[in-house]
C-alpha cells in the first residue's frame, strides 16, 4: 500500500491522483489534520508506480516532492522505496571534521566521459590518492534536458535521471564512504528553474514581496510560508538521511529573503542537528554568500544561524587577482598583494571596509570565528564557468603561478577546496551549458548570456552558445592529462602539499592569531606565516632573495634551485617554498 499526499491549497474543489499506466484517476480527500493537504491510500500502488496530480480537473503535474522523474521534468513521478537499497556503510560515522577536510568540487556530467554517478565511482581511487576527504557534487536534482549545471532544478527531491537516478546516487555515496570519502550535495533554495516548475499550481511557494534575478522569490515569510519552510527543511533532511549524504552546500543564501524571527537557515540548521543526533552520524551545512556576514556561522545563542562553514569569495578574488593581474568587474576591489594578506589574516578583505566596486562599506569582521569556518579556493564552478569562455586558472597563469596558488590554498588557515581537474592543471574549460527542451527558452538563455558578457567587453560571437552540445563536450575532463607533463608534475605537487598539511599541525590550526603575512609590492614577493611554518613565493620575473621568519629549512619547494639562508630563501621566478623545522 502507498499513501499519496500533496499540499495543494490552490485546489478549490478537488485533487486527483493520475495513474498514466493504468489510465485512471483517483480522487484524494482533504487531510483534516493538515490544512491544505490532500491524501489517499492506494493498496495496489507500490515502488515503481508512476503518477501525477491533477488540480481541479486540470492536466496532470509531477509531485512537488517527487523522488524520481525518469522521463524528465514534465513526465510522471515514480514511487521510490528507500528501504530497498542495500547499504554497506553501516559503520560510517562521517568523514574528517571540516576543520581537517579537503573538499573536491565536481560536476557529475563533466567529471567523466559517461557523466553518471556510476562512472564517478571509478574515479574515487584518484581522490583517495590525492587526499580528498569530501566530494562535493554540483546540484544533481532533476533539471530540464540531459545536460546542465543543475542550478535550474525543479524537482528538489529527485536525483537527475540522466545521471543514474536514486539508486545511482546511493551507489556513489555508498562507494565513497567505503573508501573514506564523505559526500556533499550542492542544493538550491533561493530559486527554481522556469522549465518544468509546476509548484505555483499547487500553492504559494513563491512571493512577489521580493524581487530576484530569477523572478519571484521563494516564499519563506509571506502567507502560506510555513509549509514552504517545511518543504525545504524536509528536502535538506531527505538527502542527509535517505541518501546518507554527509553535508549540503547551500547556494547563494544572500538571495534567500526571510524576515521571520527565526530565519529559515537557522530553522534548517536545527533540523539537521536533530537529525544528526538521531542518526549518530556527522552532518553539516555550508553556505555560499557574498555578504561577508559572520552571522551565518555563529551559533544561534550568539545571534547567528548556526551553519557550519561558508565559502570565502574574498580569498578567491584576492588570490586570483594577485596572480593574474585582472582588475575588471568585482576584481577592481582587489589587486596587489595587500588584499591577499588581509584575506589570509582575517578571512574577509572587506569586513566593514569601503568597497569601490559597490560604492559603499561591505561586510563585518569575523571576530571570534576561526578560519576553518571558511572554505578557501583558487577555482570553483562559478569563478571558472561564469567567465565568458569558461577558462580555468591553467589558461590564465603560468605553471609556476599554479604551484604558488596551490601552496597558498593548501597552506591557508581555511578549509581548502579544489575544483575537479585543478589538481593537474586541466586544459579543458568549464563552460556554461544547458539543454532546454523549450526552444524559445533556450534561445533567450543563449541571447541573455551574450548580452551579459557584452557589457564586459566580450564580443558576442566569442561567447559559447550554452545550448550547443559542443559547449558541454568541451567541458569534459580529459583523464589522459594527469599522466602527461606538465600535468603530472602539478598533480604530484598537490599530493605533496596535502600530505604536508596533514603532517604539520600548524597548517590545520584555524586560529587567525597564528596567521601573519608579509609582502613587498614592488619586489613582488609574498610570505604566509603559520606559526613555525612559512610559505614564501616569488612573483617576480627574476630570481631573488625573500626574507622569511623561520630558522628551519625547506620542507617543500616547486623549484629545486631554492636555497634557504639565514632569514632568507633564494627563489627562482614564479616559484614557492615552504619552510619550517624538520
Amino acid at each position: 500500500m502507498t499513501i499519496f499526499s500533496v499540499w495543494a491549497p490552490e485546489a478549490s474543489e478537488r485533487v486527483d491522483l493520475v495513474l498514466p499506466t493504468e489510465g485512471g484517476r483517483l480522487e484524494l480527500v482533504p487531510d483534516g489534520r493538515r490544512p491544505g493537504w490532500w491524501a489517499a491510500d492506494v493498496p495496489e500502488a507500490g515502488p515503481g508506480t508512476d503518477y501525477l496530480f491533477s488540480i481541479d480537473g486540470g492536466p496532470g503535474f509531477p509531485d512537488p516532492r517527487s523522488e524520481y522523474q525518469p522521463e524528465g521534468v514534465h513526465g510522471p513521478s515514480r514511487v521510490v522505496d528507500h528501504s530497498a537499497f542495500e547499504w554497506t556503510d553501516h559503520l560510517w560515522r562521517g568523514a574528517a571534521p571540516l576543520s581537517g577536510a579537503l573538499v573536491y568540487e565536481a560536476h557529475v556530467g563533466t567529471f567523466t566521459p559517461e557523466g553518471t554517478f556510476e562512472a564517478a565511482i571509478e574515479r574515487l581511487a584518484h581522490l583517495v590518492e590525492l587526499g580528498v576527504t569530501h566530494l562535493e557534487l554540483l546540484p544533481v536534482v532533476e533539471f530540464p534536458g540531459e545536460r546542465g549545471w543543475g542550478y535550474d532544478g525543479v524537482d528538489l527531491f529527485a536525483p537527475h535521471h540522466a545521471y543514474g537516478g536514486p539508486d545511482g546516487l546511493k551507489r556513489l555515496v555508498d562507494a565513497a564512504h567505503g573508501v573514506g570519502i564523505g559526500v556533499i550535495l550542492d542544493v538550491v533554495y533561493n530559486h527554481l528553474g522556469p522549465d518544468g516548475n509546476y509548484l505555483s499550481a499547487y500553492g504559494p511557494y513563491f512571493t512577489s514581496r521580493y524581487s530576484t534575478p530569477w523572478g519571484e522569490a521563494v516564499n519563506y515569510d509571506d502567507a502560506g510560508s510555513d509549509e514552504v519552510r517545511r518543504f525545504v527543511c524536509d528536502n535538506a533532511c531527505h538527502w542527509l538521511e535517505h541518501y546518507h549524504v554527509d553535508g549540503l552546500r547551500l547556494d547563494a543564501v544572500h538571495a534567500i529573503f526571510d524576515t521571520s524571527a527565526v530565519h529559515i537557515l537557522e530553522e534548517m540548521a536545527r533540523r539537521v542537528w536533530t537529525l544528526q543526533s538521531r542518526l549518530g552520524r556527522r552532518k553539516f551545512l555550508v553556505a555560499e554568500s557574498d555578504l561577508n556576514d559572520p552571522k551565518l556561522v555563529r551559533a544561534p545563542e550568539a545571534g547567528g544561524f548556526g551553519l557550519d562553514a561558508a565559502w570565502s569569495d574574498d580569498f578567491h578574488h584576492a588570490l586570483h587577482s594577485s596572480l593574474t593581474g585582472e582588475r575588471a568587474g568585482y576584481y577592481e576591489d582587489f589587486g596587489g598583494l595587500a588584499p591577499l594578506g588581509r584575506a589570509l589574516e582575517r578571512g574577509y578583505v572587506y569586513a566593514g571596509d569601503h568597497s569601490p566596486h559597490r560604492g559603499r562599506r561591505h561586510g563585518r569582521p569575523l571576530t571570534g570565528v576561526p578560519a576553518n569556518r571558511l572554505l578557501g579556493y583558487l577555482q570553483n564552478h562559478d569563478q571558472v564557468g561564469n567567465r565568458a569562455a569558461g577558462e580555468r586558472s591553467s589558461a590564465l597563469m603560468s605553471t609556476g603561478r599554479l604551484h604558488i596558488a596551490a601552496a597558498l590554498v593548501l597552506c591557508s588557515p581555511f578549509v581548502p577546496m579544489l575544483f575537479a581537474g585543478e589538481e593537474w592543471g586541466a586544459s579543458t574549460p568549464f563552460q556554461y551549458f544547458t539543454d532546454h527542451i523549450d526552444e524559445e527558452l533556450g534561445r533567450l538563455v543563449s541571447e541573455g548570456r551574450r548580452r551579459e558578457f557584452a557589457a564586459f567587453g566580450w564580443k558576442p560571437h566569442d561567447v559559447p552558445d550554452p545550448q550547443d552540445r559542443a559547449t558541454f563536450e568541451r567541458s569534459l575532463l580529459d583523464w589522459a592529462e594527469p599522466g602527461k607533463e606538465p600535468h603530472a608534475g602539478l598533480l604530484q605537487w598537490h599530493k605533496d602539499l596535502v600530505a604536508l598539511r596533514r603532517r604539520l599541525p600548524a597548517l590545520s590550526d584555524g586560529d587567525f592569531h597564528e596567521v601573519d603575512t608579509t609582502w613587498d609590492e614592488k619586489a613582488q614577493w609574498f610570505c604566509l606565516h603559520r606559526g613555525p611554518i612559512t610559505v614564501a613565493a616569488n612573483l617576480a620575473d627574476h630570481a631573488q632573495s625573500v626574507p622569511v621568519r623561520t630558522d628551519g629549512g625547506i620542507l617543500l619547494t616547486s623549484d629545486d634551485t631554492a636555497e634557504a639562508g639565514h632569514g632568507t630563501v633564494q627563489l627562482a621566478p614564479d616559484s614557492v617554498a615552504i619552510l619550517g623545522p624538520a
